[in-house]
């Protein structure tokens, strides 16, 4: 009886060394080539600006990344600033919310060290500073949301907001955040 209860035991303990093992593997990084793509692209991603205030670029919780929003700052430092509907066409806005994504681009690779680690992207939101009559905030962010996907295929199609707003921070066309899943 001894022995049987020892046996019981000892399958057991090796039982959950198993599990165990099994539970601590992850799965392995795909072989994703997003560094190349932006390449082919043609974009270079310009170097991470620092938070003008009290915040972080970007918090990492385990496996989902959420970045701080980030406005259309372009390669010379300047902002693309301006009230779509007004001082902005439909497709200045678009090109101000993709120069946004080009920087959370950079945010993402700089924190990383690579894009390939992106799983995919969750979600977005997305702030346009528009006239009040202006009801197409959705394409302006399309700008943004058409760079992930061109960057990330199927993993960059994510859940969104595209808001209107009666302004932005010193003046910015958009504000985008966004989260994302990483291996």
């Amino acid at each position: 009886m001894k022995n049987i209860y020892l046996l019981f035991i000892l399958l057991f303990f090796c039982s959950c060394q198993n599990q165990e093992k099994t539970i601590a593997k992850t799965d392995p990084i795909p072989n994703h080539q997003y560094d190349q793509k932006l390449t082919d692209l043609g974009i270079t991603l310009p170097a991470v600006a620092k938070p003008v205030a009290n915040f972080v670029n970007i918090r990492q919780a385990g496996k989902i990344l959420y970045l701080a929003g980030k406005g259309p700052r372009k390669a010379d430092g300047t902002y693309i600033k301006g009230v779509v509907g007004a001082d902005l066409t439909q497709e200045q806005g678009y090109e101000a919310a993709r120069i946004a994504g080009i920087n959370q681009l950079a945010v993402l690779k700089d924190h990383l060290g690579t894009l390939n680690r992106v799983k995919q992207i969750l979600k977005v939101a997305g702030m346009v500073r528009a006239t009040p009559d202006f009801g197409n905030q959705p394409e302006v962010v399309n700008g943004f949301s058409d760079l992930m996907v061109e960057v990330f295929g199927e993993n960059g199609k994510h859940a969104r907001a595209a808001v209107g707003m009666g302004s932005l921070p010193r003046g910015i066309a958009v504000e985008i955040d966004m989260i994302v899943e990483i291996y």
